[in-house]
């Protein structure tokens, strides 16, 4: 016959899981005292945030291109009324001396 000792199937695992399991709770009631109940970060809370950041990241990447194209533009006409002078600087009749 064989008797099982009623701490047979605590092990270091369990312990450790015990141990973490407290902790978190811990932490989790923390937080809801600390930054209120409203406050607490959610997976769907940090999930939200993910995307706003997403949104604005892409706003200021539109805007760059936006200032990027308007700059090329810029350079662009300055660069072609500096070719259209110069070749009607060459047209033009120079005085003889």
């Amino acid at each position: 016959m064989s008797t099982a000792e009623p701490n047979a199937g605590i092990g270091l695992t369990t312990i450790s899981r015990t141990v973490v399991s407290l902790a978190v709770e811990v932490v989790h009631t923390l937080e809801r005292v600390v930054a209120g109940e409203g406050r607490v970060r959610t997976a769907r809370g940090n999930a939200w945030e993910a995307v706003c950041a997403d949104r604005a990241r892409a706003d200021q990447r539109a805007e760059l291109d936006r200032l990027v194209a308007e700059l090329a533009a810029t350079r662009a006409a300055a660069r072609d009324r500096h070719a259209s002078q110069d070749r009607h600087a060459a047209r033009a009749p120079q005085p003889v001396s």
